[in-house]
């Protein structure tokens, strides 16, 4: 039996490229989406060419019956789960003095919340699953890996509302990690620049990948390479905050 993962926000962009590359490694692949159905359509299509089975969830993440559903629809698809990736997120500037409660709220909803809710409820599946603790002897059975930030640590100005919220899912990581080890491991992956907004232009694309010590700018492809790696390898890695950053959280 293939281990069974689901990626959040996996039509396109970096959850695409992990989705991918736990397909390639080895898992079957939950695919979700909230806007994009085309983008997670080709997600699916492209980890079936890597030869495993994909299915295509939709769900607003910011709305807790969504999340409930979704729950519901991978019980009923997978009967247990071994890899759970939360890596959708919202990102949106807002100067602090013109957030509204509305923004603040919906920024957390799908950045912290949504994955606590997830984590909590799939819990059992994540418990319950077995082809990752045959691999690795018993020692873990699901793995957990939540998307963070470098801007957890440091803010970004005009994102309060984003930093706070990344800066929670840290903790969530950490506050896992001791509490459902040794049955279940729990990552953070913290990216920096791999996968440039599109609102921004090619003079401050510029700019900012002048910024990193490594001259340029990653690929959401370093990220899934890392994911890949935690699940398959990092037997002994719980709890660990790792950035993909080409050092730009070591001089900010």
């Amino acid at each position: 039996m293939r281990p069974k993962a689901l990626v959040t926000g996996a039509s396109h962009r970096v959850g695409r490229a992990i989705a991918v590359e736990l397909a390639a490694s080895g898992c079957d692949v939950g695919i979700h989406f909230r806007g994009s159905e085309e983008g997670a359509v080709e997600t699916a299509e492209q980890c079936r060419a890597k030869g495993a089975d994909a299915w295509v969830f939709r769900a607003d993440l910011a709305a807790a019956s969504d999340v409930a559903a979704l729950v519901s629809e991978v019980e009923r698809r997978f009967g247990a789960l071994d890899v759970l990736v939360n890596n959708a997120s919202a990102f949106s500037p807002c100067r602090f003095e013109d957030l509204t409660d509305e923004t603040w709220s919906q920024m957390l909803d799908v950045n912290l919340v949504a994955p606590f809710r997830l984590s909590r409820d799939l819990l059992p599946l994540l418990r319950a699953s077995s082809p990752l603790a045959e691999v690795r002897g018993g020692l873990s059975n699901g793995v957990v890996v939540h998307l963070c930030d470098i801007g957890a640590e440091r803010p970004i100005r005009e994102h309060a509302h984003y930093s706070v919220s990344k800066a929670g899912l840290v903790m969530l990581v950490r506050a896992m990690a001791v509490e459902l080890a040794p049955e279940v491991r729990t990552h953070g992956v913290s990216p920096g620049q791999v996968a440039w907004p599109p609102s921004y232009d090619e003079a401050k694309r510029t700019r900012l990948a002048a910024r990193i010590p490594m001259g340029r700018e990653g690929r959401p492809e370093d990220v899934a390479n890392l994911v890949r790696f935690l699940v398959w390898e990092g037997h002994y890695l719980n709890g660990a905050i790792v950035p993909v950053d080409g050092g730009l959280s070591c001089k900010y």
